[in-house]
């Protein structure tokens, strides 16, 4: 699926691949690794799997006064 030289690694987390294709106003992006990465930090992984999304605890979120 990459096509430079050295190809990507296959991770689980999408920090050493670079971008194929980017989607920002869809909120997903392609990775030469195969992995599509969305906005919320969720991902979807080339072999199936499902990195799910960080959340961050309702009580946690800064209130604007």
């Amino acid at each position: 699926m990459c096509s430079h030289q050295s190809s990507c690694p296959v991770t689980d987390t999408a920090t050493t691949a670079h971008i194929v294709s980017a989607h920002p106003e869809q909120g997903w992006t392609l990775l030469c690794d195969g992995a599509i990465v969305f906005d919320d930090t969720g991902a979807l992984l080339p072999d199936g799997r499902i990195v799910a999304p960080l959340r961050v605890a309702a009580d946690q979120l800064a209130v604007a006064a």
